[in-house]
């Protein structure tokens, strides 16, 4: 039995490569390529994230509590990656040449059983954020705060010392989250649907990834940031075509990022 153990080969972790801002603009240029190839699957993902977040702000003004309106959407970003996987299946697929059609795609996510451990990472990472919400909310507004409009709430933000203060420690607390979530799903994802790896080994290979190329990766990190928040301000709809294009350039970001199998 121990021979026969012997003689399976051993699995082979996925070789990082380190990336440049080059790199990075190419995966870009690939990205927006796929769009254009196939751009009603992009739009549906898209579409399926705006309307998400429009979900939540809707939600949070039926039932008074618009002050969590900001939280909410900037949180929110972080759950992109997920929502993005369909995205990546469409540019593997595109790149092999295999036939498109949103039943293969679903198919595809629903065989790697990994990719649901992910998710709960995931939404994990952001049920975090808006408990730390609420915990510095009460530490700096008290337990039974209750602003009864956004406008009221950003006032006393942008008007109080505890206000500010609350602002520059949820920001910092964000940031860090957002870090620590990039880190663990930049290659995660797309390695999770292009091989068979567990999701411990493809956030591992992701934390990887980031230490081996740190200021090209940070800088799309925050570029990704930047473009999500500007296309959630008009009430999410930009979102329908951003999310396609930062999928696909992800894929395409992981193809440089981890070498395939076999070279």
């Amino acid at each position: 039995m121990n021979e026969a153990v012997s003689e399976l080969p051993a699995r082979r972790d996925p070789v990082v490569r380190a990336v440049t801002q080059s790199d990075i603009a190419e995966a870009i240029g690939a990205g927006l390529r796929d769009f254009q190839a196939k751009p009603v699957y992009g739009m549906v993902f898209g579409g399926i994230y705006a309307l998400g977040g429009m979900a939540i702000v809707l939600s949070v003004t039926a039932l008074q509590m618009t002050y969590l309106a900001y939280p909410l959407a900037a949180g929110f970003a972080l759950i992109g990656p997920f929502v993005a996987v369909g995205l990546y299946e469409v540019s593997r697929r595109i790149e092999s040449g295999e036939a498109i059609s949103f039943g293969s795609i679903w198919r595809k996510v629903r065989s790697r059983a990994e990719v649901g451990w992910m998710a709960f990472v995931t939404l994990f990472i952001f049920i975090i954020w808006m408990y730390q919400v609420r915990l510095l909310m009460a530490l700096f507004f008290g337990l039974n705060i209750n602003f009864s409009t956004l406008p009221e709430f950003i006032n006393v933000v942008f008007s109080t010392s505890q206000g500010l203060v609350f602002l520059m420690i949820g920001n910092v607390i964000g940031a860090a989250l957002s870090v620590i979530l990039f880190s663990l799903t930049v290659v995660s994802f797309p390695l999770l649907l292009d091989r068979d790896v567990d999701f411990v080994t493809a956030m591992i290979t992701s934390v990887r990834a980031v230490m081996t190329s740190p200021l090209p990766l940070v800088t799309w990190a925050l570029a990704i940031v930047a473009l999500l928040i500007v296309s959630a301000l008009p009430f999410f709809l930009g979102l329908i075509i951003t999310l396609p294009v930062l999928g696909h350039t992800t894929w395409h970001l992981y193809r440089r990022l981890v070498e395939q199998e076999g070279k």
